[in-house]
């Protein structure tokens, strides 16, 4: 039986799966710990965690995946993680300070002066995004304000070449990965040598690239004691969470698009052009399937707060299962009533050019609104802002017609599917994968157990195919427009 290992990590959890190569199906599934991870906000704007929280995550995790299955028949290993973050290392791979991760928001201003100093040409048709809040203007910001501590950084690492280094000693990145940290020149195909030099970065602190998908390196004797699998088991690949997401649905070719609501709520559409948003709402990123001579860039549309948003509502009223949440808003009607919730609250929002516009509750009414109508409000507010950006991603050419989601976080939601589906007038395919089936599955490609991307999804299943229902879609339709009102005539104009 060859195994293939998946570490997907994220901001609120670490998700691990195994999947069985010959039929491609998940036989094991783990997620640690039970409750969400600590994000850390020394100050207002700021978002930290400390990476050693992570590594811990991946040995307790691969424990609890040993009584499940066992990790020694594991032939490859893949990462996805959370995207943008930055870990700094010295020469002796000490972490030196908290991980700055995505939505922390402290850096928006070095990235506002990048992009007015910077030639558009370099902007528009080298980096394909501004500097932002990404890994270089964090890196710029530790630089600036944290001097001792970037004077003895040796490398840079994105969450997912943390979690690599740890595993086999060799700090490594992929171009993806320094895509996502807008410190990749698309035109020439290597590292922004213009970014470096703009920001007075040494070329040192980049580390070794590697391809996404492919032998990287191999697990140390010490890791592979810690984990209980084999040592040098070879990484083979690596990605992003987003991007990652895309893979695990399939998400390959031009035209095809990705949806995902987790701690926040992304469509990645996936085109062979170098297609840049020239307002800078949304980003393009290399994606792990592009090559020199086949060019597949990936155009994302990211809300920061919705799994968020959600998971603090869930706290709030004091429930512990999502289903039960879920439940409390069948019997309201579409609209919640005239309540309406803006999911904003998580950091600076690329769409709204990172301005923090905050989350926002408005028209509540206490002698009507009781927590299904909150719970409603909220789903619609999420459904309705990843509505309002789509229009950017058609406006660059997007295909958006048919999406693809995994059957997870508010996806798992049918009042969520039916506000998006009618709203957005798509069609939405729902399959039974994750992020880190998805990084098992590129593992075992990487390897080269499958020699195709088609035998690499050949486990794949559909669980549901929803389409607009017309008996619904003039209320959300209605709705919508109601929403879409406030937020450009009271949200966005307070926030000019």
């Amino acid at each position: 039986m060859a195994l293939f290992l998946g570490i997907d990590l994220g901001s609120s959890a670490l998700k691990l799966s195994v999947v069985d190569g010959s039929s491609g199906s998940a036989i094991a599934k783990v997620q640690y710990p039970e409750t969400e991870m600590t994000i850390s906000a020394p100050a207002v704007g700021w978002a930290e965690q400390d990476p050693e929280m992570w590594w811990s995550s991946v040995v307790e995790g691969c424990k609890l995946l040993s009584q499940q299955v066992d990790l020694h028949q594991v032939e490859a290993i893949g990462i996805a993680y959370q995207m943008h973050g930055l870990v700094v290392i010295d020469q002796q791979g000490e972490v030196l300070r908290p991980a700055i991760i995505w939505c922390d928001s402290r850096a928006v201003g070095i990235g506002q002066r990048a992009s007015a100093d910077l030639d558009d040409s370099i902007i528009h048709d080298h980096l394909l995004n501004s500097p932002g809040n990404f890994t270089a203007s964090k890196l710029s910001w530790v630089k600036e304000h944290q001097p001792e501590i970037y004077e003895r950084i040796d490398k840079m690492l994105l969450p997912g070449d943390f979690i690599a280094y740890r595993l086999t000693g060799r700090a490594q990145t992929t171009p993806g990965g320094l895509s996502e940290g807008v410190l990749w020149d698309f035109r020439s195909n290597t590292v922004s040598h213009e970014l470096l030099r703009y920001f007075d970065f040494g070329d040192y602190l980049i580390p070794e690239i590697v391809p996404a998908i492919g032998v990287q390196s191999r697990v140390s004797e010490e890791a592979a004691g810690l984990l209980g699998i084999k040592a040098r088991t070879p990484i083979c690949y690596r990605a992003g969470d987003q991007p990652n997401n895309a893979f695990a649905l399939n998400v390959l070719h031009p035209g095809e698009v990705a949806a995902t609501a987790g701690t926040s709520a992304v469509i990645y559409a996936v085109t062979d052009q170098l297609a840049g948003d020239e307002q800078q709402r949304i980003n393009t990123f290399r994606h792990m399937t592009s090559h020199a001579d086949t060019m597949r860039n990936g155009i994302l549309l990211c809300i920061n707060g919705s799994g968020i948003a959600y998971g603090w509502l869930k706290k709030l009223m004091g429930i512990d299962d999502y289903a039960l949440l879920n439940d409390m808003a069948d019997n309201v009607p579409i609209g919640a009533e005239g309540l309406l919730f803006y999911p904003y609250g998580n950091g600076a929002e690329r769409l709204f050019h990172n301005q923090t516009l905050g989350a926002h509750w408005l028209e509540l009414d206490f002698n009507r609104h009781e927590k299904g109508h909150m719970v409603q409000a909220l789903q619609e507010g999420i459904a309705f802002s990843l509505c309002y950006g789509l229009q950017v991603i058609q406006a660059l050419g997007g295909e958006t017609k048919t999406i693809r989601a995994g059957n997870a976080n508010l996806f798992l939601s049918n009042r969520f599917r039916q506000a998006f589906v009618n709203t957005a007038q798509v069609t939405l395919e729902l399959f039974d994968t994750d992020g880190a089936e998805g990084a098992a599955r590129g593992a075992a490609l990487g390897h080269g157990f499958y020699t195709s991307t088609s035998e690499a999804f050949r486990g794949l299943k559909m669980l549901e195919r929803m389409t607009p229902d017309p008996s619904s879609s003039a209320d959300y339709q209605v709705a919508y427009r109601k929403w879409v009102d406030h937020l450009e005539n009271t949200i966005i104009k307070k926030n000019l």
